[in-house]
């Protein structure tokens, strides 16, 4: 029974590296920010929007709790899940946590062409972009910090590097 939960900030490949990850090794993917907007039929922002943050919240750890149970998953976690309530605890405790580690120069690089789907990015000069970028990671690297593992989110541009990073996730995983 393998559960493995990717965490980090939007833009750092969680769902890039779990899709292909779970493609190699067989496991069930699962976005949770997907799954939650296929439960709700709603988006996360329309979620946000109608509920207020602390009931998307509430929400997002019910569904982190479902999911979490599941045999067989790798799951990439919203960027902010890992700060609210127990979720780290509560990750860690149900499988092998992994945060992908990525610097901000490249986050805002991702980031700065799809401002367009990221409501909360929307409207921001670059430089805004990357003082967000910056001051947001700040605050949620001592949650992501619990995660197990760390691993380089920055080699996920291409599929040789993705490939290459299924396989390094693979061997720090088998440690």
């Amino acid at each position: 029974m393998t559960r493995i939960f990717l965490t980090g900030y939007m833009g750092a490949g969680k769902t890039t590296l779990g899709k292909a990850y779970a493609q190699k090794t067989g496991l069930e993917f699962i976005d949770l920010d997907w799954y939650i907007e296929s439960r709700f039929h709603r988006t996360i922002s329309q979620l946000f929007a109608e509920q207020g943050e602390e009931k998307f919240r509430q929400i997002e750890r019910r569904m982190l709790h479902e999911v979490g149970d599941f045999e067989d998953v790798i799951i990439s976690t919203g960027g902010g899940t890992p700060c609210f309530f127990d979720n780290m605890e509560y990750m860690n405790r149900q499988g092998q946590t992994v945060l992908l580690d990525v610097p901000v120069e490249v986050l805002f690089s991702r980031l700065r062409v799809a401002t367009q789907k990221r409501p909360i990015l929307l409207g921001k000069s670059d430089e805004e972009l990357k003082g967000f970028i910056a001051s947001a990671l700040q605050q949620r690297m001592p949650f992501y910090a619990q995660a197990r593992y760390r691993f380089d989110g920055s080699r996920l541009e291409n599929r040789h590097q993705i490939g290459q990073s299924v396989e390094a996730l693979q061997s720090l995983l088998a440690e």
